[in-house]
């Protein structure tokens, strides 16, 4: 996943404090001054597992510190072997 993220230019992940994730730790890339892509990070049965989201913020400084305006699942449990995956994801940095 190292790769992914920095291939697609994400941040290093970080607390979420505005306890909107499932997940303590995220990362986002930047679409535009407004929409972002962020991958979630949480532990489970010992391996990271990985979900990814389009959100909307009035800034990126608000990533992680408020609530998003919009937050909707594209991919649970990312897996960049599958096909589908990296295709949604590509949709939308491209």
């Amino acid at each position: 996943m190292e790769n992914i993220f920095k291939y697609y230019e994400f941040s290093d992940f970080f607390e979420d404090k505005s306890k909107t994730f499932l997940g303590d730790l995220i990362c986002y890339s930047e679409l535009n001054e407004e929409h972002f892509l962020i991958f979630e990070k949480k532990y489970l049965e010992g391996s990271d597992i990985y979900n990814l989201y389009v959100s909307k913020y009035n800034s990126k400084r608000d990533i992680g510190g408020k609530k998003p305006e919009i937050l909707e699942l594209l991919v649970e449990n990312y897996d960049k072997s599958i096909p589908d995956h990296r295709i949604v994801l590509r949709e939308y940095l491209y």
